[in-house]
């Protein structure tokens, strides 16, 4: 019984509504702190406000008094009390003591005369209250020096908190207003940036749902930078596979097309040497084992190729010694198999040739240089390697004249054999090289010399300081 595959808990959420959740804390978080500025803001303002008048109506009252027969007389005007009634919830106190802290008028509170310092110089404000409800207070003081009386008048006036909290509180909401105000038009305006941002996304991931499966071309990497990097990752991504998938097909359409005759002919070898007379079977048997080597070279080749294309999308570029390619290929004596008698010699010096390749790839294409010398180039083969400011250079090169000048544009494609090609040539080995070559910036090159004939592959140089970083 098929089960329907459980959806999952909870969906990813967008990169647009992740960015909006991040823009709306950020909104937030500064709300907080605009309101609690803006209410530090409104109550200092209304407390600088309500104190001046404060001040003013004590200045007021002490501007009144007058000595009379030796002692301090208070004429309490009316408009020391005028600015202060404009809070008309407000309650308002006021006292005025002598020098010696006896009352002359107005209200006696002790806790409060107890607030008047002795050594007022300047106005002195400090919070009390005022029958249970919290107020603010100031005492100015007026000094006399006559000779009938010789001392300091204090004057304490008082006022409840009611206007000023209410003054607070409006100079808050106007701010709060405003930033709210201010704070949507951010929202709406960080919503449709955000929104116009993310429609190349959009737009990027419609075209990928709605591509066929095997549609790797490059998409369109264009909009704003972050957008276009990404699109030029993926296209270099879609490009590695593309060849991957490429190499996959082309080794399967290879080996459906070039093993089919191959094994028909060792089938028919195989049936006509159990048919044929015991006189011709040892010349069947070696026309058996001639078709199985030239089998096993195609294969091996096949196999090479495929792998010396998976290796260069996959392995990173390390610095590589050309003259240690050259020196394992040839103590590998690989090529004995091919020519035994042939004569092989080394050409490298005692400087580093520095290339930044895969080391397994380079020695797979070297080895099907010195190969492809062996099987269809005259001894001697040499194997070099010549260093350069701007390209280095890995050779083989045999005695030999070389293909024709018709068919040189031809050699190095998959499965071309020159006129000069043995029957188990599977014509592979320069594709090899050539690819390795593409793989790392590099050129295949193939010449007639004063020696014979040679094919060198080219690689850009490398300096000891730039390999070793």
């Amino acid at each position: 019984m098929l089960r329907r595959a459980a959806a999952p808990l909870h969906a990813p959420r967008s990169l647009l509504t992740r960015v909006i959740v991040g823009v709306l804390s950020l909104l937030a978080l500064g709300g907080v702190l605009i309101t609690l500025a803006a209410f530090a803001y409104g109550k200092s303002a209304a407390r600088q406000s309500f104190d001046r008048l404060l001040v003013g109506a004590a200045n007021d009252i002490a501007e009144s008094i007058n000595i009379s027969d030796g002692a301090p007389v208070a004429d309490i005007p009316v408009s020391a009390f005028g600015l202060l009634a404009l809070a008309t919830d407000d309650r308002i106190f006021y006292s005025v003591r002598d020098t010696n802290g006896s009352l002359l008028t107005g209200y006696d509170d002790p806790e409060i005369a107890s607030h008047v310092g002795r050594d007022v110089t300047v106005p002195q404000f400090f919070d009390g209250r005022m029958q249970s409800d919290p107020a603010r207070f100031v005492t100015v003081v007026r000094r006399f020096s006559e000779r009938s009386y010789s001392g300091n008048v204090f004057v304490t006036v008082g006022q409840t908190l009611q206007a000023r909290d209410a003054m607070a509180l409006d100079l808050t909401r106007g701010a709060l207003l405003i930033t709210g105000l201010g704070g949507i038009a951010l929202i709406v305006s960080a919503f449709v940036v955000i929104r116009s941002a993310m429609r190349p996304l959009e737009r990027m991931a419609q075209e990928l749902s709605t591509r066929d499966p095997y549609d790797l071309t490059p998409i369109r990497a264009d909009g704003p930078a972050e957008v276009a990097v990404m699109g030029h990752a993926m296209n270099r991504f879609m490009g590695r596979l593309d060849r991957q998938v490429g190499a996959m097909k082309h080794l399967i359409s290879d080996t459906a097309h070039q093993l089919r005759t191959p094994v028909a002919a060792i089938r028919a070898q195989a049936e006509l040497a159990i048919e044929d007379a015991p006189d011709h079977r040892e010349a069947r048997l070696e026309r058996l084992v001639r078709r199985t080597r030239s089998l096993g070279n195609l294969l091996d080749q096949m196999l090479s190729r495929a792998l010396v294309i998976h290796r260069t999308d996959n392995a990173p570029p390390m610095p590589v010694d050309l003259r240690d390619i050259a020196l394992e290929v040839l103590e590998s004596q690989d090529y004995q198999v091919l020519a035994p008698e042939a004569e092989v010699e080394l050409c490298i010096g005692e400087t580093a040739v520095i290339v930044l390749a895969d080391e397994i790839s380079l020695s797979e294409a070297v080895k099907n240089m010195l190969a492809n010398a062996l099987r269809h180039g005259r001894s001697p083969v040499r194997l070099g390697v010549t260093p350069g400011e701007v390209w280095s250079e890995i050779w083989v090169e045999d005695a030999g004249p070389g293909p024709a000048a018709d068919l040189l544009d031809r050699v190095g494609q998959r499965f071309e054999r020159s006129a000069s090609s043995k029957g188990d040539s599977a014509g592979l080995g320069l594709s090899i090289v050539r690819a390795v070559a593409q793989a790392f910036g590099g050129t295949l090159r193939m010449e007639t010399t004063a020696q014979g004939f040679r094919v060198t592959l080219d690689l850009p140089s490398q300096t000891d300081s730039e390999g070793t970083q």
